[in-house]
């Protein structure tokens, strides 16, 4: 901080003085002086404030001021002001915007939303078209293309855009003062008192995916009328607080470059390893706000007007070994009652809670648990196939002071767990439901792990771990409902662990629900395990299964050459863990000279060892 603080001082000393000598070189022209005047203005020269009004900024991040701009990373970094004091209608947005690439797909220099994002109008570029500024909006539905020709100018200088909304639909855009393509006219959004706020470098929230914008912002407007063309081409005039670097360089002192040089050198590595421990250390907590619940009382057959005796906080008095009274008051406070709950439910005395933990432990590692109904042990459920064995597990379980580690050891070294799965007919004739575990029954993969293992192979799995999941849905808010709609695009972000996924109920995953991956919308204690003619369609047809075989041959293409033996020996190995026999080698080898390499590579993925454990 302190070496910063030292070069930063440097720099805007340099700037003031080029800024000074600039006020005193030149008055201004006709335009610069009929300049509309906005609802709120950002300069960025020193700090996040609204230059007319109280929309001051608040930086998010890595956003920062640097020599009279605000400097955005495009990788969580933006400005969110405070929200408006007064209702919003027609509208116009403006900044002066310079891109770090332009190959960025998404990022917004300015944008009005309501607070969570569900509901906004932004300048974008290259969100739909790459290359090109456009009227973003909440699903698309003010969204039109301008038809304007590709910005190939704003990563090596400034651009002035903006964007007018008027009442009646039509939305303008302009560059350096200039129409920018052509108006169109749809749909018209306006935002209540109270209800909005500006963000800066930020498409909508919240934060992610491509919705940041990498590049610096010099200046930002909100005007609160829709400015005419000539209006227009007068905001334009160029921004009075930015200085280029290159223009603060070269007003310096020899000996202010040379310092200059000096901290630049010592400050490059110091932040490095800044940037690596922020983004080490970086974490959301979740909580819950306490709070003091009033008392409760029996609602005498169900009625809501009929009330009977209050309730205490407590547990089920129908579980032994522990009373389900927990000696609260009726008005207890939240802490108290979860700390009661817990203590109840994990209670040595509880007769259950052990039991349940080592069956749904048997159950994961087994495909069934010793009690094949993991959620009931009660006088619905099912029975235990060998009772003796769960009393036994459990007290071990108990002696081993409840730890899941110790557990998965004695199970997987057990002679049990350690059997092979192939079948026996002395087996099958008397117990071909292998309750009494006379072997490891295959079993196939879930439906997440299918997804994992295909990415793995194919050498695209994202190995990101922790932090925000992935989206691959659109969501598209509309009068109060929200709808998810499956997208299908190949985005190396979206190849993580599917554990990481963004599971909305309305936007399942074709994918996923053929390999019986549950509704998100309902509670399965159990997945249920089907073959269906739709999983090897999937296998076979999926979009995403066909760029994924792609990648694969490539993978393979990479490691074993153009020899067709070698390639059909290193698919195999990759997808099924083995060499191919004399008679899959054969036929392997023609499929590839025949079809090429990706269609072996989709066949391994059709395979039954390829999703079935054995």
């Amino acid at each position: 901080a302190e070496l910063l603080g030292q070069l930063r001082k440097l720099e805007s000393e340099v700037r003031q003085r080029v800024l000074k000598n600039r006020k005193d070189a030149k008055t201004p022209t006709p335009a610069e002086s009929r300049r509309p005047l906005p609802f709120a203005e950002w300069r960025f020269d020193s700090d996040f404030k609204d230059n007319i009004g109280n929309l001051h900024g608040r930086p998010i991040g890595n956003a920062r001021i640097d020599n009279g701009a605000l400097v955005l990373d495009g990788k969580g970094s933006f400005v969110q002001t405070a929200r408006l004091d007064k209702p919003l209608a027609e509208k116009t947005l403006a900044a002066w915007v310079q891109l770090d690439n332009l190959t960025q797909r998404g990022g917004s220099p300015i944008s009005i939303q309501v607070p969570g994002g569900q509901i906004f109008d932004a300048i974008v570029f290259g969100e739909r078209e790459a290359g090109q500024w456009m009227a973003g909006s909440n699903g698309f539905v003010r969204t039109k293309s301008f038809s304007a020709p590709v910005d190939k100018q704003a990563a090596t200088r400034p651009v002035h855009i903006a964007i007018t909304y008027k009442a009646d639909g039509t939305i303008t855009g302009y560059r350096n003062g200039q129409l920018y393509g052509r108006p169109y006219k749809t749909g018209f959004q306006r935002f209540e008192s109270g209800r909005a706020e500006v963000v800066f470098g930020l498409r909508h929230s919240p934060a992610g995916g491509n919705r940041l914008l990498a590049g610096r912002i010099l200046e930002a407007q909100l005007y609160d009328r829709v400015l005419s063309s000539s209006a227009i081409a007068a905001a334009a005039g160029k921004p009075g607080s930015y200085v280029p670097l290159k223009a603060v360089l070269a007003a310096m002192t020899p000996d202010e470059r040379k310092r200059h040089a000096m901290l630049t050198r010592t400050t490059e590595p110091l932040l490095a390893q800044q940037r690596d421990l922020r983004t080490r250390q970086r974490s959301k907590i979740y909580t819950v706000t306490a709070g003091r619940p009033g008392e409760m009382r029996v609602h005498i057959r169900g009625s809501v007007t009929n009330y009977g005796p209050v309730v205490t906080p407590g547990g089920i008095g129908v579980v032994p070994g522990r009373p389900a009274d927990f000696q609260l008051a009726p008005n207890a406070p939240d802490g108290d009652r979860r700390r009661k709950l817990a203590a109840w439910i994990t209670s040595p005395d509880n007769a259950l809670f052990a039991r349940v933990m080592v069956n749904r432990t048997w159950h994961y590692h087994f495909g069934q648990g010793l009690v094949q109904t993991p959620s009931d042990f009660g006088f619905n459920g099912g029975l235990p196939s060998h009772p003796a064995l769960l009393e036994w597990l459990t007290s071990r379980f108990r002696q081993d002071g409840m730890s899941l580690k110790a557990l998965h050891r004695r199970i997987v070294l057990s002679s049990t767990y350690r059997q092979g799965s192939a079948p026996r007919q002395d087996g099958l004739d008397r117990d071909a439901g292998n309750r009494l575990l006379w072997r490891v029954s295959p079993r196939r993969a879930e439906a997440e792990v299918v997804r994992d293992a295909i990415l793995l192979v194919s050498g695209q799995l994202n190995p990101q771990r922790g932090g925000p999941g992935f989206e691959d849905v659109s969501i598209i808010p509309n009068n109060g409902t929200t709808y998810y709609e499956e997208k299908d695009v190949d985005d190396a972000s979206l190849y993580r662990r599917t554990v990481y996924r963004f599971t909305p109920r309305g936007g399942r995953m074709a994918i996923l629900d053929a390999f019986d991956c549950p509704d998100p919308s309902t509670a399965a204690p159990t997945r249920s395990t089907t073959t269906t003619p739709l999983q090897a369609l999937s296998l076979l047809n999926n979009s995403f299964v066909l760029r994924m075989a792609a990648r694969m041959a490539k993978r393979v293409e990479s490691d074993a050459g153009d020899n067709i033996t070698r390639q059909v020996e290193t698919a195999w190995r990759l997808a099924i863990q083995r060499s191919p026999d004399a008679r899959e080698a054969r036929l392997s080898a023609n499929a590839v000279s025949r079809h090429g390499l990706a269609t072996l590579c989709r066949a391994l993925f059709n395979l039954n060892e390829f999703v079935i454990i054995e």
